[in-house]
């Protein structure tokens, strides 16, 4: 990538926590600090990476996404719409009733998703099956699956990821998002996964760890995906509210909204 690219990328990811932390505030209520630490990844997949259409969305080789962390519903949606899935003034109506975004996604009211989330552990499986569908089909599609470390306790997900490796699904990348943090504190005080790469290993899976912020390590390994000889699984470190210094690594955070005062001085210091 040149560095022009890359600045675009970063100005991007910008606008995008802005809106991520406008919108939250307005609703008063949703998760912008678990979507401002994916929203690189998504800024790269959905505005560099993936193959989509927002005019067709059910094209039938468009690369398929799946938020398998549903509660970061927010970064999703404000990629969706500065991508053109639907005008960005319904970002004003998250979570509002009769509203299309609500607090997770909506696969039928809501243009380029692919799977309703929310109960953690489901989106791998679904992943899956997406991806074998493609491989009969004979469509060259790359199915992404963006997954909590948190989520990671799920029992179900292990299973998923045995049988993405069982079924060689090399059109399966599977993208950690490693912020350290969950609903009740700390990932590694509630059940700590490690060593995580050395088990993504031990499943079948060629794995990568990045800095998930950085869009020279992001882009190489998404790419890295579509000609990796068996699944890929993507470790990005990030962090949870990265990019407003007084909610970055805070866990009272989680679930919460910004006051009207609290958003003015996010904004004030969000990070370029």
């Amino acid at each position: 990538m040149n560095d022009s690219e890359i600045s675009s990328l970063k100005e991007k990811a910008y606008l995008l926590r802005q809106d991520i932390l406008k919108m939250t505030t307005k609703a008063a209520s949703g998760h912008p600090t678990t979507s401002m630490s994916c929203i690189d990844l998504l800024s790269a997949l959905y505005f560099h990476e993936m193959k989509h259409n927002p005019k067709n969305p059910e094209w039938q080789e468009r690369d398929r996404f799946i938020l398998s962390k549903g509660h970061g519903a927010p970064a999703q949606y404000v990629c969706l719409a500065h991508a053109g899935y639907f005008p960005k003034e319904e970002l004003n109506h998250l979570r509002q009733i009769n509203s299309m975004l609500q607090g997770h996604p909506d696969r039928v009211k809501i243009p380029g998703i692919e799977i309703s989330t929310g109960s953690l552990g489901m989106g791998l499986s679904v992943g899956n099956g997406m991806a074998y569908a493609g491989k009969m089909d004979g469509l060259p599609y790359q199915t992404f699956v963006v997954m909590g470390d948190g989520e990671l306790q799920e029992g179900q997900c292990w299973e998923a990821l045995w049988t993405t490796t069982f079924l060689g699904l090399g059109n399966v990348t599977v993208i950690i998002d490693r912020n350290g943090l969950q609903n009740d504190g700390w990932v590694k005080e509630t059940k700590d996964p490690e060593p995580l790469a050395a088990k993504l290993e031990a499943f079948g899976f060629e794995t990568i760890t990045i800095n998930g912020h950085d869009f020279r390590e992001i882009i190489p390994a998404l790419q890295k995906s579509r000609s990796a000889q068996k699944p890929l699984a993507i470790i990005a470190k990030t962090v949870k509210g990265k990019g407003v210094p007084f909610m970055e690594n805070n866990p009272d955070f989680h679930g919460k909204a910004l006051s009207p005062e609290q958003l003015t001085e996010a904004l004030k210091g969000l990070e370029r």
